[in-house]
């Protein structure tokens, strides 16, 4: 049979899929490894839903979405995001997996590198293969607070950089991007002429820390900012993100949708609508089901003397493992999936700077929490 290009062989599995994929074999199995919100759909949006298949809203819809939900994007993003934005730089993804594939798809080409947050998303480093570019991570490490090291990057850009991405809340840490630090990487863009992919995610769910975008903050158009309803509205499975360009891209943009999908589903356009300009108080109750999750789990580590990063935003909690996880957390992470029936996301999934760490996902039931956490092998028994 023809073979698949070259460099489709380059292109890592997902090492938290991996773990989710054996987990779903087993039985009885506390599931703390992937980020699917424990919180119900609101009603409003439900409904909304089953109108639009009601009154057969099935059809093609503009490129970039319907023109009510884009205007009320446009709407949300000056009142909540800082960032002026017109119709035409908005546009509807399927998730934010598909805004991210999209604008590292419009940015990259074969041999072109970008800077990557390592630990990181998984997807932006298999993006980048897909694309036949290299990804180049940039260390978050706890010598540095899990920020940013400046010097790193200088010494990481070459000419084959053309961007760099940004996630802020991070997945997998939680750790929340403060405006100078924001300001620094603009800087830092501009200086070596380079994109900046912003994802923002998990922008509504902070904990003492205020979410900024760095769109805001933009003012030369370098910034491509990813947003999804998948994690703030409880909306995994119905798949609806969106993309915020540059200005000048819409005539490109077009031909890229239709190229890629066309349009998003209209049924799911109708639910994000009512998502966005419906009672956020669903939200509000999330963020704070999500703080008694962590206060919950903070409280279980604490007990029993095991290490982690006190997050300050996203629902996830990254845990030292290292005095068991002998160099190999991924080997480790399936051995104490089968053994105790805990699965668990391996750090190394993220990065090399993962290895001898796990993510808890704590958009979980909270006996899940306590009885995974209760699993965890403590430093005391160890030593």
């Amino acid at each position: 049979m023809p073979s698949l290009a070259p460099h489709m062989s380059s292109v890592p599995g997902s090492g938290i899929r991996r773990v989710f994929e054996i987990a779903l074999r087993l039985d009885d199995v506390t599931m703390l490894v992937v980020g699917e919100p424990d919180v119900p759909v609101a009603h409003h949006i439900i409904d909304a839903a089953r109108r639009a298949w009601a009154d057969d809203r099935t059809g093609y819809t503009p490129n970039g979405g319907i023109t009510p939900l884009r205007e009320a994007i446009v709407s949300k993003l000056a009142r909540e995001n800082g960032i002026t934005a017109d119709l035409e730089q908005v546009w509807v993804t399927v998730g934010a997996t598909q805004g991210l594939h999209q604008a590292m798809g419009l940015l990259l080409g074969a041999g072109d590198e970008i800077l990557v947050p390592d630990p990181g998303y998984t997807t932006f480093t298999m993006n980048a293969h897909m694309f036949d570019a290299r990804p180049v991570p940039y260390s978050l490490l706890p010598s540095h607070g899990f920020l940013p090291d400046f010097d790193e990057l200088e010494r990481l850009v070459t000419d084959k950089t053309r961007a760099i991405i940004v996630n802020s809340p991070s997945n997998p840490l939680g750790v929340v991007f403060g405006e100078e630090i924001l300001r620094g990487l603009l800087a830092f863009a501009k200086e070596h002429d380079l994109w900046v992919v912003s994802d923002e995610v998990y922008e509504y769910f902070t904990y003492g820390a205020s979410h900024v975008s760095l769109a805001a903050l933009d003012d030369d158009d370098r910034v491509f900012s990813v947003f999804s309803l998948s994690k703030t509205y409880a909306m995994t499975g119905v798949r609806v993100g969106y993309l915020v360009t540059p200005r000048g891209l819409a005539d490109t943009m077009r031909t890229v949708q239709e190229a890629q999908i066309s349009c998003v589903a209209e049924p799911d356009q109708f639910a994000a609508l009512a998502a966005i300009v419906g009672d956020n108080q669903p939200v509000a109750d999330a963020r704070e089901h999500y703080r008694g999750n962590l206060e919950l789990a903070m409280s279980i580590l604490d007990e029993r003397g095991l290490a982690y990063l006190r997050p300050e935003g996203a629902f996830y909690l990254w845990i030292d493992v290292s005095h068991v996880s002998r160099g190999d957390v991924a080997t480790w992470a399936e051995e104490f999936l089968l053994e105790q029936r805990v699965a668990v996301a391996p750090g190394s999934a993220f990065g090399r700077s993962g290895e001898g760490w796990i993510r808890i996902s704590l958009a979980s039931p909270r006996e899940g929490i306590v009885r995974g956490l209760g699993l965890l092998p403590s430093p005391r028994r160890a030593s």
